[in-house]
């Protein structure tokens, strides 16, 4: 993804979801998504779909059990 898709997508999500330490980088080698952190958190993917001349963005995120353990203490 290109740097300027890169910042929308990411004041996007920062008005979304109310959050400004949301950050978006881009992935090595891989110009088709880019990445999602909460401060230096990894949180999860963003992809770009240009399929049937409709462009939108998918954003994937993984919750491990663990994590989940960790906010019940």
């Amino acid at each position: 993804m290109k740097s300027d898709e890169i910042k929308k997508i990411e004041a996007y999500l920062r008005r979304k979801f109310n959050l400004p330490a949301i950050k978006l980088q881009a992935r090595p080698r891989k110009d088709d998504s880019a990445e999602v952190y909460i401060g230096d958190e990894f949180i999860g993917v963003v992809f770009r779909d240009d399929e049937d001349d409709e462009l939108s963005w998918s954003f994937q995120m993984a919750i491990l059990e663990m994590d989940l353990e960790e906010d019940a203490d």
